[in-house]
């Protein structure tokens, strides 16, 4: 495969006409035409609300997806798992080596509840968009159909965009593994950390400890009770204690609750626990310690459900495409691809717990994720979507 973007010395060149246009971004009309198109493509897209599992909404965002990809990627199919839709680009071309396959991963669905653009507009100004899900990360989506107009053949890339990745992928962790297990790497176009690519992610586990106890009156004969709540203290305290921050493991309690009227001993009690880890043995050591608890009063019971959502996104599993990656920003004369950890999880932690090399937070520049004030650097989309492009095409060499 070759890329259109000429090589090394028009690379240079390239590197100073985008110095050029980041000078003149002010305002926006004096931006690149790429640059007018993203921010065009990105208006409409952030304009369709989409929330985690919002049918209407993310089938009417594939749409203009599908649209932007043309015959591109060839047929894409629309899979709905439980309801929730996804959308999904396979290989066209069954002769195409599996090394040589690459996954392009997102998801359109966002944080914000429907009515959120009536009180935060998408707008563009002083070269920056904003609007819900604009960063996180529907900026990447777009980005993606950029990076692929650089390309001639692509025959060799699929793309796969789920629609309940901020609720941990539980009706699409099943299509992104298949879909990963026939690519030779995977490139995640989450957001950029400050516009760093992400090496490494935490692993997450979910639990909920479910306590019973026994009702009583609490003032006739509240000894006749087993008090679920305050087995709960008892049991919150001994969660949190299972935390080791020089290791990065975090346990956390947040959110819970306990009892029916005031004047009842409580007979049922609950708290959901967030772990997350850089390592899978730490996770599984947290996940052991959890259900080993025992009840501290008699009569009371315990019950846990949960497990792990998504397992650590390991820096092995991006250090070779951390590499390229840096290489091809210095032949095209981009500025140095740096590295990031962050302790979020994202679909990048399902490809790598399969074995498969992931980069993830290609995304372009912006901060804010999950903040009414996220943002995304129109400037750096064509730089941006140029690495990408060559990752795709170094891949299929």
């Amino acid at each position: 495969m070759t890329m259109v973007m000429p090589q090394v010395p028009a690379g240079v060149r390239l590197s100073g006409r985008l110095a050029m246009r980041r000078a003149l971004l002010l305002p926006l009309s004096h931006s690149s035409v790429a640059a007018e198109r993203f921010a065009h493509r990105l208006g409409q897209l952030v304009n369709i609300e989409t929330p985690s599992g919002c049918v209407k909404g993310l089938n009417s965002a594939y749409d203009l997806l599908q649209e932007w990809a043309g015959d591109r990627l060839g047929r894409p199919e629309r899979v709905i798992r439980k309801g929730v839709p996804h959308l999904h680009w396979p290989n066209t071309d069954p002769t195409v080596p599996r090394s040589r396959r690459v996954l392009l991963l997102g998801h359109a669905d966002t944080v914000w509840p429907m009515g959120t653009l009536e009180e935060n507009p998408f707008a563009v100004r002083n070269g920056r968009a904003t609007g819900p899900g604009v960063f996180d990360m529907k900026a990447g989506l777009v980005l993606a159909f950029e990076a692929l107009r650089q390309l001639g053949d692509v025959a060799h890339v699929s793309m796969l965009v789920s629609g309940d990745e901020e609720r941990g992928s539980i009706t699409s962790r099943a299509l992104i593994e298949e879909a990963a297990s026939t690519c030779g790497a995977v490139l995640v176009l989450e957001p950029s950390q400050d516009g760093a690519v992400k090496t490494a992610r935490k692993g997450v586990a979910s639990y909920r400890l479910g306590i019973s106890g026994r009702a009583a009156h609490a003032g006739l004969e509240p000894e006749n009770g087993v008090n679920a709540l305050t087995e709960l203290a008892h049991q919150v305290l001994s969660i949190s204690e299972l935390a080791d921050l020089g290791r990065g493991t975090t346990v956390t309690p947040t959110t819970g609750g306990a009892g029916t009227t005031v004047n009842t001993v409580p007979e049922q009690a609950f708290v959901n626990v967030d772990v997350r880890a850089w390592e899978r043995a730490e996770l599984e050591r947290v996940e052991q310690s959890l259900r080993a608890l025992q009840p501290r009063q008699p009569g009371a019971g315990l019950t846990f459900e949960g497990g792990v959502n998504r397992g650590p996104l390991e820096r092995e599993m991006s250090l070779d495409l951390l590499r390229t990656a840096q290489d091809i920003a210095e032949r095209l004369g981009l500025e140095p691809i740096t590295e990031a950890r962050v302790g979020g999880g994202s679909d990048g932690n399902i490809t790598a717990s399969l074995g498969l090399p992931t980069l993830d937070g290609l995304g372009p520049d912006g901060g804010g994720a999950h903040a009414r004030h996220e943002w995304v650097d129109i400037a750096s989309v064509e730089d941006r979507a140029a690495l990408v492009a060559g990752l795709i095409a170094v891949r299929a060499a």
